[in-house]
């Protein structure tokens, strides 16, 4: 696996949850849930980006973090999208050791 930084584990992370939350938006109803969770836990993510993203990423949190893009990418149903808006972050962020 070539090196990682924690920027390059998780920029497609983010990605990945705006497309999560995205798919979340499609219920109605839970419309403003969705966009206030999204946006406490991006806030979270570009919090560790600003601070430790040119740190260099170890090959067990990049695979994790892949992992996680992937588990969540066959998610197609927004109701269980909308269960993964705080799972998803939560694993990002153990995976690179930060406190939730």
């Amino acid at each position: 696996m070539a090196e990682h930084t924690i920027r390059t584990a998780l920029e497609p992370a983010l990605e990945a949850y705006a497309a999560l939350a995205s798919l979340g938006e499609e219920i109605e109803d839970e419309w403003s849930y969705v966009n206030d969770l999204a946006d406490a836990w991006r806030d979270r993510l570009e919090s560790v980006l600003d601070g430790r993203g040119d740190t260099v990423a170890t090959d067990a949190e990049a695979a994790a973090i892949e992992r996680a893009i992937e588990e969540i990418g066959l998610i197609s149903d927004p109701h269980r999208a909308i269960d993964w808006l705080s799972t998803f972050p939560q694993v990002v962020l153990v995976a690179v050791g930060e406190e939730l």
